[in-house]
This record gives structure tokens, C-alpha cells and sequence, in this order.
């Protein structure tokens, strides 16, 4: 059991509502959403989780489910991002098992960015949330860099949760490129976002 540490803090479920909503009436809902592509190949990191991890990559075609956000899911949203940050201690594949890519649940306390999102999204379907709303998703960092993230696609928009960022925030508002992510109606097909150019791998520097 998790033992959540701190209130959630940061921005009001009503400044999203009033913000995203505002947006959406002023013919901008688009940006609520990432446009999406055709299929594309999954990382090769999740492809060797699930060959080690089957329970967590179970499932086969479903349909798409938003989550409503509600105040107490924002709780929630934010409990557990900044538990997992705070809780998981960045280390680099390399260092942590001696290869370059290795997709693990942080079980030791030590992870890279896709190591963390395993362990948001596990959490958060282990409280009830729907799978198909938590999509692991590849970008490119400010740097121009492979990063991982956790996308949460809400009724108000998608909401990432991120290694980097303690607070909760709008995907448009990362500063990130976004590059693929898994696909609502079954997590182990990968759809193909925004930046086409080949992907590197997701933790090739330290995340700080």
C-alpha cells in the first residue's frame, strides 16, 4: 500500500475549467487534444517489460475511456506524481543494470523517467482508473532528448505527468515535442504523434 505524503497542491481544478473551457468556446479545443497518427512500433523498452512483466500488459482491444475530472481526481493526479518523484531516485539505465535501455518498476527506489511513469500508471490503475486513459507517450525533451512520460486523457483536455515537473500540467504547456504514445483501445499498440523524426532512446541522459 502506498502511503501518500503531503497535501496536493498546485493549479485549481477551477482555473483548469475556466482555462480549457474558455479555450474550447474560443474554437481551440484541438489543443486540448494531441493529434494523432498511424500506428507506428512500440519502443523496444516496453516490448521486453511485457515479455518480463505479462500482468502488466494484459489486455487486448478496448474501448477509449476519458477520465472526468473532478477535484478529488486532481487530488489524486497530483498525490501521486509528486509521491513517485519524491519517493524514486534517478539513476540512469546504465548505471542501475549496465545496459542502455531497461524499462523496470523502481521496486529498489531507484529508476529513469520510464521507470517512473511504470509505477504512476500501475498505481493509478491499481486505485480504479481506467487503462485506457493512462498512454505511456515518447517525446523529446527541451533538450531535444528521448524523455517518457504519463499522459492522462481527461473530458478537459490530457494532462501529463511527468519525473521533471512536480505539478500536473496541460500537454501543451510541457515544452516538450511529442513523439508516440500507446493507444486508448489496447496499451500495447503505439500510435505515432506530432514529431516524426526517429525516436532515441527515452532515458539516454540522467533525468534530473
Amino acid at each position: 500500500m502506498f502511503d501518500f505524503r503531503g497535501q496536493g497542491r498546485g493549479l485549481a481544478l477551477v482555473a483548469i475549467l475556466m482555462g480549457i473551457g474558455a479555450a474550447a468556446h474560443a474554437g481551440e479545443s484541438r489543443l486540448l487534444y494531441a493529434s494523432l497518427g498511424d500506428a507506428t512500433r512500440a519502443p523496444i523498452g516496453w516490448v521486453e517489460f511485457c515479455a518480463e512483466n505479462a500482468a502488466q500488459c494484459q489486455g487486448g482491444p478496448s474501448q477509449p475511456r476519458d477520465i472526468v475530472m473532478s477535484q478529488a481526481a486532481w487530488r489524486d493526479l497530483l498525490k501521486v506524481n509528486r509521491w513517485v518523484n519524491e519517493t524514486v531516485k534517478p539513476i540512469t539505465d546504465q548505471e542501475h543494470w549496465g545496459v542502455i535501455e531497461k524499462w523496470s518498476l523502481p521496486t529498489d527506489g531507484y529508476g529513469d523517467c520510464e521507470d517512473y511513469v511504470l509505477m504512476k500508471r500501475k498505481m493509478l490503475i491499481d486505485a480504479g482508473w481506467p487503462r485506457e486513459a493512462l498512454l505511456i507517450t515518447v517525446v523529446r525533451d527541451k533538450k531535444g532528448e528521448g524523455h517518457a512520460v504519463l499522459t492522462v486523457k481527461t473530458d478537459k483536455g490530457e494532462f501529463i505527468l511527468d519525473n521533471q515537473n512536480e505539478n500536473v500540467v496541460a500537454w501543451t504547456e510541457t515544452g516538450y515535442r511529442f513523439v508516440k504514445r500507446q493507444s486508448q483501445s489496447d496499451p500495447n499498440v503505439w500510435v505515432s504523434l506530432g514529431d516524426n523524426r526517429p525516436a532515441v532512446s527515452t532515458a539516454s541522459a540522467k533525468d534530473q
